[in-house]
């Protein structure tokens, strides 16, 4: 008994270690089947993102509206001050840069007009101080005897007319403001006041600095009030401006338009755009931007944010539509710009569709 239970499991281990499995069932060598329940990308483009895959993602859709958009051009800009709104400190004389009564000012500190931002110690050359010197020992001296004769005028004031001791009072006051004059330029210094109130835009001095007259030394600008001037090649485009936007992140600043050059810059034609808003805290004068005119010629088309707007690997603009609760498709669109936040959709598109607005760009991903 003992010997046939031996026997029955030696066979059937021998035939559990040949045992193969049928055509079409072999599993050893072939890779892990890849999981139906996770972001995928089809076969066709399409992309597969289950709810729970959307919600992290933090996607976001919104339907499609057809309407009469306004033609827009973009333009090169570039952030500058407003003369109204901002100004420039310069030396009148060279001289020794002292600190003010606040210490030196900083970049972005906040200043008032009239705020004394820094002193200029006037720099003269030995020569001349020595020049002044004398002249001014000369002055003390004649200054000294018109004082004494002024005193004995008045002791005889009972035989000596009453000019002569007015004369005399008069030269020593003449020659007591010429000492005042002729010292004060020996020590004098020249007080850099702040000529609008605002905040420091740039500061070019350290203490001790020798600068020269008419050397910029500190900006002040309104960071709520800024210009933007924009270059155009196309000098039609001034009688055709409707509006003008400027973005700035995600946020749309409006424009006013101020008016054009006469001559170009080059070979376009200056335009002048004023800005004003707390969102403007974020620019810098001197800093490039995209200014979007929208000209009077209206355009058929779908305004969809730029966000959306993605390249595929053929280097094509698309967008993402939802077309099911758990699937994106990517359609291929022509566009134009808009404000520099929405662009204008003129083909690809259908009013109605949804069109995936944030978290384009992780779907796009998606492989």
């Amino acid at each position: 008994m003992k010997r046939t239970t031996f026997t029955m499991v030696l066979v059937l281990s021998l035939l559990a270690g040949t045992a193969q499995a049928d055509d079409g069932h072999d599993h050893g060598d072939a890779p892990a089947s890849p999981r139906a329940n996770g972001p995928q990308r089809q076969s066709d483009g399409s992309v597969f993102l289950p709810k729970p895959a959307q919600r992290q993602l933090g996607v976001r859709t919104a339907l499609t509206e057809e309407a009469e958009l306004a033609r827009s051009v973009e333009l090169n800009g570039t952030v500058r001050m407003d003369p109204n709104a901002g100004g420039q400190v310069q030396p009148l004389n060279a001289g020794r840069i002292e600190p003010g009564p606040r210490g030196l000012p900083t970049l972005g500190q906040a200043v008032r007009q009239g705020d004394v931002l820094a002193y200029v110690r006037s720099s003269t050359a030995a020569i001349e101080r020595s020049n002044q010197a004398a002249q001014l020992a000369e002055l003390r001296a004649a200054k000294s005897l018109a004082d004494k004769r002024a005193t004995r005028l008045k002791e005889l004031a009972d035989t000596v007319p009453r000019k002569e001791i007015e004369a005399a009072e008069s030269e020593a006051a003449s020659l007591s403001e010429r000492i005042a004059a002729v010292s004060g330029g020996l020590d004098a210094r020249e007080a850099l006041v702040a000529p609008v109130a605002g905040v420091v835009a740039s500061a070019h001095v350290v203490a001790g600095q020798v600068v020269d007259a008419r050397e910029l030394l500190f900006e002040i600008v309104d960071p709520q009030r800024l210009r933007v001037e924009a270059l155009a090649f196309d000098t039609a485009i001034v009688a055709n401006i409707g509006s003008a936007t400027l973005a700035v992140g995600d946020q749309r600043v409006p424009l006013t338009f101020i008016g054009a050059s006469r001559s170009l810059r080059e070979q376009a034609l200056p335009l002048a755009f004023r800005a004003q808003g707390d969102v403007l805290t974020q620019l810098a004068v001197g800093q490039p931007v995209r200014v979007f005119v929208q000209t009077r010629d209206r355009v058929k088309g779908i305004a969809v944010p730029v966000a959306s707007l993605m390249k595929n690997a053929a280097n094509q603009t698309v967008v993402w539509v939802k077309t099911a609760p758990e699937r994106f498709e990517p359609r291929g669109v022509t566009t134009e710009p808009l404000d520099g936040v929405h662009a204008a959709v003129t083909s690809g598109l259908r009013a109605g569709d949804r069109v995936v607005t944030q978290g384009a760009t992780l779907i796009n991903q998606v492989r």
